[in-house]
């Protein structure tokens, strides 16, 4: 085991732009790598990507490997698996950070197949124990416990969720090497893309302000309130779980370690008790106001701002008072 070094993150591009996690990644990379003494690496496979890979040694990395090919410039499974794996035989790291996207979740298993190495998908948070040792902590069925789990094979290979760990600071002064890569290309990847189609899915994990509904709502129809007061707001709806596994709503608005974890600015809880799962999802938002009929629920013990009382009563009055505000009526 003592031939693998180092913590090697998986930077995601996604038509020239690198994404978000990216950055994250490489900061809880460097608090790891600082306490077991090693280096932080950083892989780009993409095509005319050399600028983009000096922020990565901005965000943290020591070393940068770039792989750069006209065919990269979107992602092939098949190719990026390639080249990933070719990498990491040669460099032998002991970690390897990617991102629980899509591309991610597609991308991570074909690489720990070919390794013949373990992978923990769809972390929440990245510990060490005493002996320095990887503990990767995510949770398990359904959400109802919360493993922590060590892997004996090397690599150790694990997805993060996006919006867990914050991204350092963009520091200029940082130096680094880029390393371009020789490419290998898999000619026939059995693969075609025909053409991109636009999915409407909720990108909630960015949004800077969030109106969540909970149990407390009695029907489907009346998610059109927290619609109505997110929209005047400027912000998207939310829901807790039991909206999702009722049908209510679709996963893309669940907040919780079971669905998206997220920190707005400003994050509305309407009837919502705060199970713990739902609380891991949403705890670091800036502000957290909290509207709920039970002055007990543990919604409240995180709230900046608390409000004991109908929901039915409290949102119709936030909604006319903001109308008000928008047509310059007072009072």
């Amino acid at each position: 085991m003592s031939e693998y070094k180092g913590i090697l993150v998986f930077s995601e591009q996604r038509d020239g732009d690198i994404h978000p996690i990216s950055f994250e990644l490489l900061g809880k990379a460097r608090e790891i790598a600082d306490k077991k003494k090693c280096e932080v690496y950083s892989v780009l496979l993409g095509y005319q990507m050399r600028e983009k890979a000096k922020e990565l040694i901005y965000f943290g990395a020591d070393k940068v490997f770039l792989y750069d090919h006209p065919l990269l410039k979107e992602f092939d499974v098949i190719n990026y698996k390639q080249n990933m794996v070719n990498l990491i035989r040669e460099e032998k790291p002991e970690i390897v950070l990617i991102g629980a996207t899509p591309l991610g979740r597609s991308l991570a298993p074909r690489i720990a197949a070919a390794l013949k190495t373990g992978l923990t998908a769809d972390c929440i948070d990245l510990q060490l124990d005493e002996n320095g040792e990887l503990i990767q902590v995510r949770p398990a069925f359904t959400g109802n416990l919360i493993a922590h789990i060590k892997t004996s094979t090397r690599p150790v290979m694990t997805t993060v969720r996006y919006k867990v760990f914050k991204a350092r600071e963009r520091d200029l002064t940082r130096k680094g090497d880029i390393v371009e890569k020789e490419v290998e290309i898999v000619e026939d990847v059995g693969v075609r893309v025909v053409r991109k189609e636009s999915v409407e899915v909720v990108n909630i994990s960015d949004a800077e302000i969030i109106v969540s509904g909970g149990r407390g709502l009695k029907k489907p129809e009346d998610l059109k309130i927290l619609e109505e007061l997110a929209n005047l707001l400027g912000g998207v709806v939310g829901a807790s779980r039991p909206l999702v596994d009722e049908g209510w709503i679709s996963k893309d608005h669940q907040v919780g370690f079971s669905g998206n974890i997220v920190r707005p600015k400003l994050y509305l809880a309407c009837g919502i008790s705060g199970s713990p799962q739902h609380l891991a999802g949403m705890r670091d938002s800036e502000i957290i106001v909290a509207i709920n009929i039970d002055p007990s629920a543990p919604i409240f013990n995180v709230a900046d701002y608390g409000i004991v009382g109908d929901l039915y009563e409290i949102i119709p009055k936030l909604i006319e008072k903001l109308k008000n505000r928008k047509r310059g009526v007072k009072g």
